[in-house]
């Protein structure tokens, strides 16, 4: 790609002494989204000794190396968690999908199919799997139309002509509109249904549908224990999805993305573009909604972002058995682990802010440092701290477009306040100053699978309090000092207190 066409990287100021891979030393413009219609010719990739990294090219300190490092190792999951999660999250999945397929009064969700989608099929979820997201498949037999609603993300989706399917019963009165409401009301329904007769294989458990949230086109579902109030182990998102013939051809926003031909090549684009996308029941922000709005469809790439992230490498053998490793995945962790941080220190100031942002930065990333040398495994803080500093670039600019969707701009200001951005910005300078002490998870975590008795068993709340090895070493000690003068001073108030009793017994 021609260095002097960027359009996904913002113009952002790199740390000191900074020393990006050769890819990046081209000429910079301003940042503005590339025309739809002007796509840049594809460069013959450069062999990868051409791009020499070393840990001197971000000024980083030998203690925030090993900082770095370190978290990327507590963010992997353990197996005996993983083990158990999984096999609740899937006995859960089996049996919901018998129940669709069997289900007699609503014939549309019968021939409906799982997608593997989200963090967990990338292999990128951190610290424990206490959330999987189920990607519903429901196929439209008939064409239908797209008619976008805003600038690229979200849809009204019309039947070409009238049918007697068993989508019918989720149109509107005009016999053409699918209303996305009607599914996702259903989707609820059903899985209440479905709950009625369901044993979790975990005899101490139970699910729960949790409360409708607004925007959300998921059906939320949290795994408490059955013997106590405990908050959830286990959240699943149950998202249904819609996908016809006519969704194998993106729509034209997207027709002309993403870039990935200087990393992946011609035969990754292709593949890429042979994948379906899907639309998922959301309905735009913002009150006084039209009645398309209420109605709206937001497209959604997962598929694709799951096929991105699992075959990241610009060799096609990086990170496989006989290939070299890369830190592409370990810098994404590292990301949603701050970004998490960020949310729970911050949950008034911050709650726009979503893991979707950093995985996007993420992705303008790859597609720009696209060389495997740039992500060597021993260059994990190098790369980590180019990969926050691009994030803080796009917050201080307010520029973040959609990977897919180049005129989607996820940190405009219907997206993201001016406000709730610069308080990001602040937050993410703090937090370099500080020595990133939000990267850790905030506390121990505790083994994810019940236990006997069911008070062992870790939930939500033990990991929301910060742990004190998680803050800055300076922030600690300064903590020290505080509380030592404190009791010191209570050590006297308390001496000179028992002198008086004492006197005044004597007297």
């Amino acid at each position: 790609m021609d260095g002097k066409n960027k359009k996904l990287t913002p113009n952002q100021a790199r740390p000191p002494k900074a020393t990006p891979c050769k890819e990046d030393k081209r000429k910079k413009s301003r940042v503005q989204p590339t025309p739809v219609k002007e796509r840049p010719k594809v460069q013959q990739q450069e062999s990868e000794e051409d791009f020499p990294v070393s840990e001197e090219s971000v000024c980083v300190s030998q203690e925030l190396a090993s900082w770095i490092k370190l978290n990327a190792q507590s963010l992997k999951i353990r197996k005996e968690d993983l083990s158990w999660a999984a096999g609740v999250v899937k006995d859960f999945r089996e049996n919901l999908l018998k129940f669709l397929r069997s289900c007699t009064d609503q014939p549309f969700f019968q021939s409906a199919e799982f997608i593997n989608t989200g963090s967990y099929f990338e292999k990128v979820k951190i610290n424990s799997p206490d959330e999987f997201d189920m990607m519903l498949k429901l196929e439209v037999p008939s064409m239908i139309k797209m008619t976008q609603l805003d600038r690229g993300l979200f849809y009204r989706l019309d039947l070409v002509r009238p049918t007697r399917t068993p989508i019918q019963a989720f149109l509107l009165e005009n016999k053409l509109t699918i209303s996305s409401s009607k599914v996702l009301n259903e989707m609820y329904r059903l899985v209440r249904k479905f709950l009625k007769t369901y044993k979790v294989p975990d005899v101490r458990c139970r699910w729960e549908v949790n409360r409708k949230r607004p925007n959300s086109p998921a059906v939320t579902l949290s795994l408490c224990i059955s013997e106590n109030n405990s908050e959830e182990l286990i959240s699943v998102d149950v998202v249904p999805a819609l996908m016809s013939k006519s969704c194998k051809s993106w729509p034209n926003p997207a027709r002309n993305g993403p870039d990935v031909e200087n990393w992946l090549g011609k035969k990754g684009w292709q593949e890429i573009r042979s994948l379906p996308c899907f639309f998922v029941p959301k309905r735009l922000k913002g009150q006084n909604l039209s009645e398309d709005a209420k109605e709206s469809w937001r497209i959604s790439f997962s598929l694709i972002e799951k096929k991105i992230i699992t075959c990241h490498g610009n060799s096609k053998t990086c990170c496989e058995s006989n290939g070299s490793k890369c830190c592409r995945k370990q810098c994404l962790m590292l990301l949603k682990s701050l970004i998490e941080g960020l949310k729970q220190r911050f949950p008034k100031e911050l709650d726009d802010l979503c893991s979707y942002h950093g995985k996007t930065t993420f992705l303008h990333m790859l597609s720009t440092r696209f060389s495997d040398s740039c992500w060597a495994c021993q260059h994990l803080p190098t790369c980590f701290l180019h990969l926050l500093e691009a994030f803080e670039g796009h917050a201080r600019t307010g520029l973040l477009p959609h990977f897919f969707v180049p005129q989607c701009n996820l940190f405009s200001s219907t997206s993201f306040s001016r406000r709730k951005l610069t308080f990001l910005v602040n937050a993410l300078e703090e937090q370099k100053r500080e020595g990133l002490p939000l990267l850790k998870p905030p506390a121990p975590v505790s083994p994810l699978r019940p236990l006997s008795p069911p008070a062992e068993v870790s939930t939500r709340q033990s990991i929301k309090q910060p742990a004190a090895d998680s803050l800055h070493p300076g922030f600690t000690n300064k903590l020290l000092l505080v509380f030592g003068a404190s009791g010191l001073v209570v050590l006297i108030c308390v001496t000179l207190l028992m002198k008086v009793t004492g006197s005044d017994h004597k007297g």
